[in-house]
């Protein structure tokens, strides 16, 4: 059985706002730069890839098999068995932990896992009564037998069926249930700015000292090419508390305390990782940016604390690597909203959460905020659902391998009340 699993590289595409630079741009189009330029820069032979999983959260109907599409787009030879897996925000880390998990099995030397998503060419469908009328339409033998289909259609069935980011199980949008975590757990309106604050100071010093750009893989943008993306478009250097003091609650405008800039915002962006088992990437001459010690995946009652999924995932991860959290040197913590933030670090400090949760005798463990996202995270950066995973855990082994850190970790939360935790080491 091979050893550890090396994370050996990572790239991404820039991650820009919805709507905006990337607006033409599909998922796929995205995930085959990441990937494409992943190959290039570590120059691995594309013969050793034993498979290719990417994450989505919101597929394309034209292409749903985003991980197979990537595959036959990307270098890769034709053989190389892809697929695509959802488990929304930590899709992008089930990736990584399902070829991972082949590696360590023995099945593949060497795999490829990342996510992309497209939240500017999200599926707008028609509503049911349109959808009977153009089906019975495309049966039709007459004209008239077609003009007949739409005959029966009301205005409300010209009115589409657009997707929403809310929990099916509660009907609950994603930022109505971090407005109700703030409230349970009694998180103030100034620590979730700061949260926003310290991810947009952190990540402006680290886009211009370098530090983000070495994962960035330039985006040129059709049709003509012309125009170049380099940088993720969400960063505000130029932030402040007292500007984020000023922005309206979104979800509760009277008594609210989750807002624009608090949140994470809907991006558009793709990212991949190159995993490889250590015995390979040591006889290839690689100088892994780290290698995986342990993961987890847990799961909350959706109606209880809808992201709280993190707090149980990362004792688990920790346990199962044997480490503490004072051991971490640093903490990469998937910011969907600050209060998510500011309540799961709450609990993983909490004794009392310690007790009636997770069955422990006391707290998790402290977590120091110096080492927490010290490149920014997705409140400043951005958050492609389908992405994120893999762009922190590169992130992550960037920022070890700069620093010789010997351990980090990672948490990200995600809808359905679920939490992945994993640690990387030196």
């Amino acid at each position: 059985m091979p050893g550890r699993v090396a994370l050996v590289a990572s790239c991404r595409t820039p991650f820009a706002k919805s709507g905006e630079v990337f607006k033409d741009l599909t998922a796929l189009d995205l995930a085959k730069v990441a990937v494409r330029e992943l190959i290039e820069r570590s120059e691995v032979d594309p013969k050793l890839i034993g498979t290719l999983v990417m994450g989505q959260v919101v597929p394309s109907i034209k292409a749903p098999n985003l991980g197979r599409e990537t595959a036959l787009g990307a270098l890769l030879p034709k053989t190389v068995p892809a697929h695509t897996l959802n488990r929304a925000c930590a899709s992008a880390n089930q990736a990584i932990a399902d070829v991972a998990s082949s590696i360590l099995m023995g099945h593949i030397e060497a795999g490829i896992a990342g996510g992309a998503e497209s939240l500017s060419s999200v599926p707008i469908l028609h509503s049911k009564g349109m959808a009977n009328a153009l089906i019975a339409a495309s049966k039709a033998r007459t004209f008239g037998a077609r003009v007949g289909a739409f005959s029966r259609l009301r205005f409300k069935d010209f009115i589409p069926d657009t997707p929403a980011i809310a929990e099916p199980s509660t009907g609950l949008s994603m930022g109505q249930s971090a407005e109700q975590m703030a409230k349970d757990n009694g998180i103030s309106r100034a620590e979730q700015d700061e949260i926003a604050f310290r991810s947009h100071h952190n990540a402006a010093r680290a886009r211009d000292d370098g530090r983000l750009g070495q994962e960035i893989a330039p985006v040129h943008l059709p049709p003509k090419y012309a125009t170049t993306v380099a940088n993720d478009g969400l960063i505000r250097a130029d932030t402040s508390i007292e500007a984020l003091a000023k922005l309206r609650p979104v979800f509760d405008r009277r008594f609210g305390s989750v807002t624009a800039g608090n949140a994470s915002p809907l991006t558009d962006g793709a990212a991949a990782v190159l995993l490889m088992s250590e015995e390979k990437a040591k006889a290839l001459g690689y100088a892994p940016l780290a290698y995986i010690k342990s993961w987890a995946v847990a799961a909350v009652d959706p109606a209880w604390q809808l992201l709280m999924g993190p707090a149980l995932a990362v004792p688990m991860a920790l346990d199962r690597a044997g480490l503490t959290l004072a051991d971490m040197d640093l903490i990469e913590m998937h910011e969907a909203f600050g209060a998510q933030v500011a309540s799961n670090i709450q609990a993983l400090e909490s004794d009392a959460f310690a007790r009636e949760r997770l069955g422990r005798a006391s707290r998790v463990g402290l977590v120091d905020r110096e080492r927490l996202n010290v490149c920014g995270s997705s409140i400043a950066i951005g958050h492609p659902f389908g992405a994120t995973g893999a762009r922190i855990t590169g992130t992550l082994g960037h920022e070890m391998t700069r620093r010789n850190s010997k351990f980090g970790l990672i948490s990200v939360c995600a809808q359905g009340g679920m939490g992945f935790a994993m640690v990387l080491e030196r």
